[in-house]
C-alpha cells in the first residue's frame, strides 16, 4: 500500500455495512463530510440532459435524506420492492441509497431490456414503484416505464430524474430540493437477476450483501478513488463499486456509458485510483499507457470463465486482482494467479468449496441472511452449503469455471 493510500484507512463506516449501504453512508458522512463520494465522468448533459455531478459525503447524505422523505410519503408497505432503471452515474447510486433508507428493497434493472423484458421483471420481482431517468442517449426510459405500467396494476409510483418527464411521473429533482431529511432505516437487502434474466429475480439479505462487500474489501488496499467501468445493475457492479466505496469512504467515479475520450480524461485525474474493469476489457488495457494514478486493477470475470494462468502474473504495471462472480450468489476476489477453491472437507471458513466431481458449492456465513428466489424461502439453512450451476477445473495451473451441465 502506498503512503498516500495509507492516509485513507478502512473507514469505521464499513462496520455499518450489515445494516445496509444507506446506514454506511450516514456513518461515513459524519466521519468525512467533505470527502467526495460520487463523481460523474463525461458529458452528462449531452447523454441525459443533466449536468455532471460531484457530491461530497455530506451532500449525498442530505440529498438521500430528502429523497427518503419523499419516498416515505408514498405510504408503501415496508419492504416494498422498488425498481431502479438507470444506465449508471451518481443518480443511480443516490436512488439505490434512498430506496434502501426508506425501508424498501432496491431492485436494479438492466437498461438494455426491451418492453417485454421490463414487464417480466416488474411481474417477477413484484415491483411497487420504479425510479428512472427521463433521457438516456436517444431513449426515453420514463416513457418506457409508463407504457410498461399499463400492464401492471401493482406498479403504483413512477419517479425520475431529468427534464421533460411524462405526465404522472414524479420529479426526483423536485423531491431532492424539498426541505426535510429522514434518517435511514436498516437495510432490507436487494433484488437482482440471475444471469441478467428478468424472469429470475433473486433476493439477498442486507447482512449477506454487507458481508460479501466486506470480504471483497479485505483483499485490497484502501483506495482514494474507485474508477469503474461496470454499471450498477447486478452483484458485480454494486459490490465492486458503491459497496466498497462506502466501506472505504472512497470516491466512486463511473465511466458509464463507456466513452474512450472520457475514460482517458478520468484516468489522469490526479487521485490514487483503483480501476475496476470487466474481463473483456483487459486486453485493451495492455495497449493503454496507464498513468501513475492507477495503483491497482480489479478484473471482474463472470462465470463461465477461464482465469489467467498463474505464470502470467503481472511483472510490470499496477498489480491486478481477479474477481470471479458466480451468477448472483458468489463474488470471490484473489490476487492474480492465487486461486484456491478448497475441497468441501477442508473448507473451514471459506465461502466456497469444491466437491470431488468439481461442482462448486457456496454458503453464507452463519448469522447472515441467505439469498433466495423471490417469493420463496432460502434453499438452505444459514451457513449450509448450496450448489452453484458451475464446476471448477485446473488446466496447466489455470482455473476454469464452466457450467455443471
Amino acid at each position: 500500500m502506498s503512503a498516500h493510500a495509507a492516509q485513507f484507512p478502512a473507514s469505521p463506516a464499513g462496520e455499518s455495512l450489515g445494516e445496509g449501504l444507506a446506514r454506511a453512508l450516514s456513518a461515513a458522512a459524519r466521519l468525512h463530510p467533505q470527502r467526495v463520494l460520487l463523481r460523474d465522468a463525461g458529458d452528462r448533459r449531452a447523454w441525459c440532459g443533466r449536468p455532471a455531478i460531484t457530491w461530497t459525503y455530506e451532500a449525498a447524505a442530505e440529498i438521500v435524506g430528502r429523497l427518503t422523505r419523499g419516498i416515505g410519503a408514498w405510504r408503501l408497505p415496508p419492504g416494498s420492492r422498488i425498481g431502479l432503471d438507470f444506465a449508471g452515474g451518481a443518480e443511480a447510486s443516490l436512488a439505490y441509497l434512498a430506496v434502501e433508507a426508506a425501508g424498501h428493497v432496491p431492485c436494479p434493472l438492466s437498461p438494455l431490456w426491451d418492453m417485454d423484458a421490463l414487464s417480466a421483471a416488474i411481474e417477477g420481482a413484484g415491483l411497487a414503484a420504479i425510479l428512472t431517468e427521463g433521457r438516456r442517449g436517444s431513449r426515453r426510459p420514463a416513457e418506457d416505464v409508463v407504457l410498461a405500467a399499463l400492464r401492471h396494476f401493482g406498479l403504483r409510483f413512477i419517479a425520475a430524474f431529468g427534464p421533460g418527464l411524462p405526465d404522472g411521473v414524479i420529479s426526483l429533482d423536485a423531491m431532492a430540493l424539498e426541505r426535510g431529511v429522514v434518517a435511514p432505516q436498516p437495510g432490507r437487502g436487494l433484488v437482482t437477476f440471475a444471469a441478467g434474466d428478468p424472469r429470475r429475480p433473486v433476493r439477498r439479505g442486507a447482512a449477506s450483501f454487507g458481508a460479501l462487500v466486506a470480504a471483497h474489501r479485505e483483499r485490497l488496499p484502501t483506495p482514494e478513488r474507485i474508477l469503474t467501468l461496470l454499471p450498477p445493475h447486478d452483484l458485480r457492479g454494486l459490490a465492486t463499486g458503491l459497496g466498497v466505496a462506502l466501506a472505504c469512504s472512497a470516491t466512486l467515479e463511473s465511466v458509464v456509458p463507456f466513452d474512450s475520450a472520457t475514460f482517458r480524461v478520468s484516468l489522469v485525474r490526479p487521485v490514487p485510483t483503483r480501476l475496476v474493469v470487466p474481463a473483456a476489457f483487459e486486453p485493451a488495457l495492455a495497449e493503454t499507457t496507464l498513468p501513475w494514478t492507477v495503483r491497482a486493477i480489479d478484473v471482474v470475470h463472470r462465470a463461465p470463465a477461464r482465469l489467467p494462468d498463474p505464470a502470467a502474473r503481472d511483472v510490470a504495471g499496477p498489480p491486478r486482482l481477479d474477481v470471479l462472480v458466480l451468477d448472483e450468489d458468489v463474488l470471490l476476489t484473489r490476487p492474480r494467479g492465487r486461486w484456491d477453491i478448497p475441497a468441501e472437507a477442508d473448507a473451514g471458513d471459506s465461502p466456497v468449496a469444491r466437491r470431488r466431481d468439481g461442482r462448486i458449492l457456496w454458503r453464507d456465513a452463519p448469522s447472515r441472511s441467505a439469498t433466495s428466489q423471490c417469493g420463496t424461502p432460502g434453499a438452505a439453512e444459514d451457513g449450509a452449503w448450496t450448489e452453484t450451476a458451475y464446476r471448477a477445473g485446473l488446466s496447466r495451473g489455470a482455473l476454469t469455471v464452466f457450467p455443471a451441465g
